[in-house]
């Protein structure tokens, strides 16, 4: 009878560091996705609240930029998991 495989860490984790990023690893950074809405107006700001709805020129499956510090790094789409709203990495720039 063949034994189980081992079972393997998810996708989503890290590999492990060397000593030398372990302080690096630590670093605080910005990740901004970008959804720009050209012709938004201030007026439309104003009116934001729960509820309002914002038109935007993006389809639902268009990659959004994923930016660390300012720097592109990724493209992604947003993604509901749960009641939570996610990013999904789809393409690394």
């Amino acid at each position: 009878m063949a034994e189980p495989a081992p079972a393997r860490e998810p996708a989503t984790a890290a590999p492990p560091a060397s000593a030398a990023w372990a302080q690096a690893q630590l670093l605080p950074c910005d990740l901004t996705v970008e959804l720009e809405l050209p012709g938004l107006k201030v007026r439309d700001l104003l009116q934001l609240g729960p509820g309002f709805v914002i038109d935007s020129h993006w389809q639902a499956s268009a990659d959004l930029p994923l930016r660390v510090n300012g720097e592109l790094v990724a493209w992604s789409e947003f993604e509901v998991v749960g009641d939570r709203l996610a990013v999904r990495v789809t393409e690394v720039a």
